[in-house]
């Protein structure tokens, strides 16, 4: 999963929908997971 491109969309004020539309080979679960673990670390 391109995990920067994902937080740069965020970053962007896109949405994790935006996202995952442009990047259709990736699942939600996973994406939401990365997103999750994130936080620890902030």
């Amino acid at each position: 999963m391109p995990v920067q491109t994902l937080f740069e969309y965020l970053e962007h004020g896109e949405s994790l929908d935006d996202f995952l539309e442009g990047f259709p080979t990736v699942r939600r679960e996973p994406a939401v997971q990365v997103l999750e673990e994130s936080k620890d670390f902030s």
